[in-house]
């Protein structure tokens, strides 16, 4: 089985929702595997480090920033050379129970060392706009081949440093990365990774997700992330 690392970039995300249950969710196919998990984080002050290191992750504290905190999580795992893989998760996003074996999977293929794979999008809502939400991702994935970092990022060391890893930039860092890697280069897994859906019940499942293609289109357009990040809110 080879080596895989899990980084999850955190601040305060120890409420509801937040990192405990990512972390039961994905610790014990973790330890099993004998594959790290690492938190970076940004410097809560709710206690998040220390519910890391009770669900047996590794902390580092890391400039705050999601891309300066990705980067810092991957050189951090990459510094000893025994992570070959690198498995990219937000800390309120949960992969199926079926993530350990798919991912098993996927990194056992030689080919895909030039690949990076990524969950589907799925919302803790049963309402009908968090499906409507779902399905323009899957859109956008399909088409646009920009996978977002809530879906989880599955990439090769190599592939990783090739691409030139998370820019230390506020907004867009997982959009930078994947437009390095490429379209032809990304494979959707077989599993889904549930997102809290928190953010479109405060922002609205119709504004919500016109505010993130708006900045996705400034972003795109060469407007700097730091001006994105304040329209972002």
């Amino acid at each position: 089985m080879s080596a895989l690392g899990i980084v999850i970039p955190t601040l305060n995300a120890g409420g509801p929702g937040g990192l405990v249950r990512t972390l039961e969710a994905i610790g014990p196919a973790a330890a099993a595997a004998g594959w790290p998990i690492l938190v970076s984080d940004g410097g809560s002050t709710d206690g998040t480090p220390g519910t890391a290191l009770r669900h047996g992750a590794r902390m580092i504290r890391a400039p705050r920033g999601r891309g300066s905190q990705l980067a810092a999580g991957a050189a951090a795992l990459l510094a000893d050379g025994t992570a070959e893989w690198l498995f990219f998760l937000h800390a309120d996003s949960v992969p199926d129970p079926s993530w350990a074996d798919e991912a098993a999977r996927f990194t056992a293929a030689a080919e895909n060392r030039a690949r990076a794979g990524y969950g589907r999008f799925a919302l803790d809502d049963g309402a009908a706009p968090a499906r409507r939400i779902e399905r323009l991702v899957g859109w956008r994935c399909r088409r646009l081949g920009l996978p977002y970092g809530d879906q989880g990022l599955l990439v090769h060391r190599d592939l990783y440093r090739a691409a030139g890893g998370f820019p230390a930039i506020p907004l867009m860092e997982d959009v930078a990365l994947v437009r390095r890697i490429g379209r032809r280069r990304l494979v959707p897994l077989p599993f889904a990774v549930t997102t809290s859906a928190e953010r479109y019940r405060r922002g609205g499942y119709v504004l919500r997700p016109l505010r993130n293609l708006g900045c996705l289109a400034l972003y795109l357009a060469g407007l700097p992330p730091s001006a994105v990040r304040r329209l972002y809110g």
